[in-house]
């Protein structure tokens, strides 16, 4: 291109999604393109003839174009020490001469031949690409090199070929580079002035609209239960245990001397090590119960496994066990709008301590308390919470016993329900599921509580769901325990485990991530005790207390809230 002409568009590239083995998985991904002669229709979701494989974080209306540059396509065989490159290896439907990472804007307008488009986002962060190039920390280097692409929004539908020129018909509000933008979600140091900017493009994608929005709530300030009250685990005296039911006992545990405990959150949980319940001691979660400004703190057990059963049978007044900080996202938000707290079975527990919160709090919202047990006698904490009902002005309480009523998705549409509430629901997952789809038909802003392993995120991954938690096959680990607290698993660390994601992966610990190299932290974990060593190291660090665990490895024994 000689130094006078403008942007040009050298190849149009399309595929198929198709499976792929990929570090013995199957994976279902389109990022496999190659160039097509000739005109070639573009449409408001896609290039004819082309196709993605999840559609969750590619293709669709905001991402109908991956555009690359071939500028860009070279510095990679440089940097990769590549003797070539071909249109399309980087999974981009238009090869381009031109059109910079850090001179194009979001919002900017091209036509194309007889097209228009927009530019709406960066590439999302992916494993694929690395896939692709047999380079697994592509998705790394693509934010850390500044040139991770961008796509396009169909304006104006119509045929496009290699040899278009492309002309810019319109600004971008705010002027902000697609570099810019990348950096801004993945990169620290961030401007808050121009994270405001970012969500006032209209035509920035919603989902990055959304991750911008969420860290301008979240300000300098770590999420909810980010920072712990403590680090690791600290010893906490038995102070009492009580019967709620015939199923389920209440555990108060105080600090030493009587020490003051930090204030925990409604609906938050601590995790507690068992000794003496198994070698080595099993791990477990409970919701805290207990009311706001109390000195000691109280959990409640259901008798349903080894744990458990120890605690039921062996802990005494006096005992001492060893706890982690409060922590969890599942906590009363404020406002002043109706609330519905949906609970099953022992599921009552984070829900009990908000009511206890809006209890102490005389709140004058409306309040539904719905309850679900097996019977009467397995129902635990129903005088206290009656009591604290009947303590505010606004309350309705309904509770479903199985050997009468059973509180289904149903049966909710005849209580009167409002339909403007936040919905708080615990229970078995499937109560959960069917619960919450129903409330959320209804209106309701749901969340939910999910205790055991964590819901899988593995992108494309042929049959992810993959079986129970178990110690993986072959020759045992020597190396540091790993517990995976949720799971209910510890685990000896492998020499020929690269990270703590590939150790979860081959025991069947649900996990969740996307790129794999420390970039879009949808692997981060609750570090509940021991320390990790980075390689590589990620391009932003977590918060404290929290780990990124697909290029993490333990410096010695950990625990994972997984």
């Amino acid at each position: 291109m000689s130094p006078s002409a403008g942007p040009r568009l050298l190849s149009v590239n399309v595929g198929l999604p198709k499976d792929v083995l990929w570090q013995g998985r199957t994976v279902f991904t389109g990022i496999f393109k190659t160039p097509v002669d000739g005109p070639r229709l573009v449409r408001r979701l896609n290039v004819d003839g082309d196709g993605q494989g999840d559609r969750d974080g590619h293709g669709g209306e905001q991402r109908a174009v991956l555009v690359y540059q071939r500028e860009s396509l070279e510095h990679w065989r440089r940097f990769l020490g590549r003797d070539s490159y071909e249109y399309g290896q980087f999974g981009e439907n238009f090869t381009v001469e031109g059109l910079p990472d850090d001179e194009v804007c979001i919002g900017d307008r091209y036509r194309i031949g007889e097209a228009e488009f927009e530019v709406t986002q960066p590439r999302v962060t992916c494993y694929r690409v690395g896939l692709r190039l047999d380079a697994p920390a592509m998705p790394a280097l693509l934010v850390a090199h500044r040139r991770p692409g961008f796509y396009l929004r169909v304006i104006v539908e119509g045929r496009v070929q290699a040899g278009d020129e492309i002309i810019r018909i319109r600004h971008g509000r705010h002027a902000m580079t697609v570099a810019e933008i990348d950096a801004l979600l993945y990169l620290p140091g961030r401007d808050i002035a121009r994270l405001r900017d970012a969500v006032d493009i209209p035509a920035l994608s919603p989902g990055w609209q959304q991750s911008f929005r969420d860290l301008l709530a979240g300000g300098a300030s770590p999420p909810v239960g980010v920072e712990p009250g403590w680090k690791g685990f600290r010893p906490l005296t038995v102070t009492g245990i009580h019967q709620e039911s015939s199923t389920v006992i209440s555990v108060r545990l105080a600090a030493a001397e009587g020490a003051a405990l930090p204030d925990a959150l409604p609906g938050q949980y601590v995790t507690v090590r068992v000794a003496g319940a198994a070698e080595p001691a099993p791990v477990r979660s409970y919701s805290l119960s207990s009311g706001p400004s109390e000195t000691t703190y109280r959990i409640s057990v259901k008798r349903d496994g080894l744990a458990s059963t120890h605690l039921h049978t062996k802990l005494s007044v006096g005992d001492v066990l060893e706890v982690a900080a409060p922590r969890g996202d599942f906590v009363l938000a404020p406002g002043a709008g109706p609330l519905l707290l949906v609970s099953a079975g022992i599921g009552v527990t984070p829900v009990l301590a908000m009511l206890h919160r809006l209890a102490a709090d005389r709140s004058p919202r409306e309040i539904w308390w719905l309850h679900a047990a097996h019977d009467a006698d397995e129902q635990a904490f129903a005088a206290e919470a009656h009591d604290l009902l009947s303590s505010l002005p606004n309350a309705h309480e309904q509770i479903f016993l199985s050997d009468s009523r059973r509180l289904t998705a149903d049966c909710l549409t005849g209580l009167g329900l409002p339909r403007d509430a936040t919905a708080y629901v615990c229970g078995p997952e499937a109560f959960m599921a069917d619960i919450g789809r129903a409330l959320t038909d209804h209106g309701a802003d749901v969340h939910t509580e999910l205790f055991g392993g964590r819901e899988r995120l593995n992108p494309g991954v042929a049959g992810a769901a993959g079986a129970l938690p178990h110690q993986p096959g072959g020759e045992p680990g020597r190396g540091p325990l790993v517990t995976f607290a949720r799971s209910g698993l510890a685990v000896r660390w492998r020499d020929n485990e690269t990270s703590l994601l590939e150790l979860a992966e081959a025991s069947d610990v649900p996990t969740r991530w996307s790129c794999r190299t420390g970039v879009c932290h949808n692997c981060v974990t609750p570090l509940l005790s021991g320390e990790v060593e980075y390689r590589p190291e990620p391009l932003e660090s977590p918060a404290g207390g929290e780990v990124l665990i697909c290029c993490s490895r333990p410096a010695g024994d950990v625990v994972l809230d997984l």
